[in-house]
């Protein structure tokens, strides 16, 4: 178990699956998600921002938050009330081995990944208080939960989710077939944000090793080569446009240095921007 302590945020970690985050004051911040989560909130307030859509977490709420880019977490105090909730991570390696268990046919092969990434589950479930109510012991440090009950708290929340919603299974198995996520679609979504290719992998269910396989299926540009070239292509269209300022278009296609984007957009189309028109 740790124990960190930043600007007044207390969090507890247990074996990188258990989180319980707690602050002593009115402080708030903002993550990324970079994991599925599954989070029962016990006061306090979990702000989810998932692109120009903002939810809104209080205590009793329960919510399974997809591994995206594209969503923000913010904690707060709330009414008087410290941020106090816990979160489930399910990290790839225990979906991959939970996933391996599963009897493979019973699994609902017309699943589908939802548009959004945040399912918000129905109040006050019987099964979903229970799991979390049977946690809140953990809240205090001096407790050691051993791992082998970890690992059925995990389990139990796993089905709490798979119970729910059988399109689930689409998002939490998005490493496996019929349900992989499909590179190119991921890359033309996001190929203007500033993403590693340890995350370009993660987000789409792969290990980096993985990732750079599949992705060689696909193209035959590097996945960091690609995503210049459709920032170039991106650009170029707006520049023919006239819609928008050369130093606008750069950034906004997800450059971050203008001149890098000049020498490049050279490169590729024989002439700087700004002679493009």
């Amino acid at each position: 178990m740790e124990k960190d302590s930043l600007k007044g945020i207390n969090t507890l970690r247990y074996s990188d699956v258990f989180l319980a985050m707690y602050f002593d004051n009115g402080s708030s911040c903002l993550h990324r998600n970079h994991s599925h989560v599954l989070v029962y909130m016990y006061s306090g307030e979990l702000e989810i921002t998932e692109r120009e859509t903002v939810t809104r977490l209080h205590k009793g709420d329960c919510a399974f938050i997809r591994k995206d880019f594209g969503v923000q977490l913010t904690k707060q105090a709330c009414h008087g009330e410290q941020f106090k909730a816990i979160f489930l991570m399910f990290t790839d390696k225990f979906l991959r081995n939970f996933y391996s268990r599963l009897d493979k046919g019973s699994l609902p092969e017309n699943a589908r990944r939802g548009k959004v990434s945040l399912y918000r589950l129905p109040s006050n479930r019987p099964d979903i208080v229970s799991l979390f109510e049977s946690m809140t012991p953990y809240f205090n440090s001096g407790i050691q939960p051993a791992d082998e009950l970890l690992e059925l708290k995990m389990t139990e929340g796993m089905y709490v989710l798979l119970n729910t919603d059988r399109n689930l299974y689409a998002s939490l198995f998005d490493f496996a077939d019929p349900w992989k996520i499909d590179i190119m679609g991921f890359m033309e979504q996001n190929y203007t944000s500033d993403l590693s290719l340890e995350e370009m992998a993660n987000y789409t269910g792969r290990s980096l090793a993985t990732f750079k396989r599949d992705f060689r299926k696909v193209s035959d540009l590097s996945p960091r080569k690609w995503v210049i070239r459709r920032r170039l292509e991106a650009a170029h269209a707006l520049i023919l446009s006239g819609t928008q300022k050369v130093t606008d278009i750069c950034y906004h296609v997800g450059f971050k240095n203008l001149s890098h984007f000049s020498k490049a957009y050279k490169e590729l189309y024989g002439c700087s921007p700004a002679h493009s028109f």
